[in-house]
């Protein structure tokens, strides 16, 4: 069964609602309503992975996550994920309660491997990034071939087995739209048949691969048709709502 995973961006600057949520209040009001609109988990996060974005250090990050994690991990213990780079961020919300890791970098830190090997999450997803900094993949765009995300992953994927993380601990995203030509991110709508026997995350929605009416709900729920018809197994969307519909139109 496909799940939805619901976007709560903590941020001034995503390139969707930035500043829509930077309220605490706001940002716990959002996530009780993906909740309710059906999903099963909300992935929060406090810095912006756009372009150009601002980058934070994990005490500012933290000064913006505290406030909000401290309400949603005692609603929804085990339904929210952290989306954060940064070692030092997830041990502090660890401290609350655990989450569900998301790391955009892909465990590309060894500081990163230590702390999820060290804390042992309920889920870790490993997404897709060369080995370069967020800003530096996206000016870039290096990656064109599903054989080499496929390859990067997998072997993420074994250092964490090789350190005590089980198979089903590990959700594996092939990163659509982080250091990727556009043509790529369009052929990995369907990676879930990529990598048999690991659970998959697509992320695209409303991502600049999807074109120039990407903030509309018709190509947003395109790529979800194509992503759950290649048995991915969650889809981390902005509209869960519409997604709701969808899944329930095609299971």
């Amino acid at each position: 069964m496909v799940q939805l995973v619901g976007i709560l961006n903590i941020t001034p600057d995503s390139f969707s609602d930035g500043g829509q949520y930077i309220d605490s209040k706001k940002a716990v009001a959002w996530a009780e309503r993906l909740f309710a609109d059906g999903a099963a988990i909300v992935d929060v996060g406090a810095e912006s992975t756009r372009p150009n974005a601002t980058t934070l250090s994990p005490d500012q990050e933290w000064e913006r996550l505290e406030p909000v994690l401290k309400v949603l991990l005692a609603k929804y213990p085990g339904k929210i994920s952290l989306d954060s780079y940064h070692p030092e961020t997830i041990e502090r919300a660890f401290s609350i309660g655990p989450v569900i890791v998301n790391d955009v970098t892909g465990m590309n830190n060894p500081a990163m491997v230590e702390m999820v090997v060290k804390l042992k999450p309920p889920k870790i997803i490993i997404s897709h990034l060369p080995n370069l900094s967020l800003q530096e993949a996206h000016r870039l765009a290096p990656v064109a071939s599903v054989a080499a995300v496929k390859k990067d992953l997998l072997e993420k994927a074994k250092l964490l087995l090789a350190n005590g993380i089980t198979k089903d601990q590990i959700i594996l995203d092939p990163g659509i739209g982080f250091g990727k030509t556009m043509a790529l991110n369009k052929r990995l709508l369907a990676f879930g048949l990529q990598v048999p026997g690991y659970a998959v995350m697509i992320g695209y929605s409303k991502k600049r691969f999807l074109g120039e009416h990407r903030m509309e709900r018709a190509p947003n729920l395109e790529a979800g048709k194509i992503a759950t018809e290649n048995v991915a197994n969650y889809l981390r969307v902005h509209d869960v709502k519409a997604h709701r519909q969808l899944l329930s139109l095609n299971i």
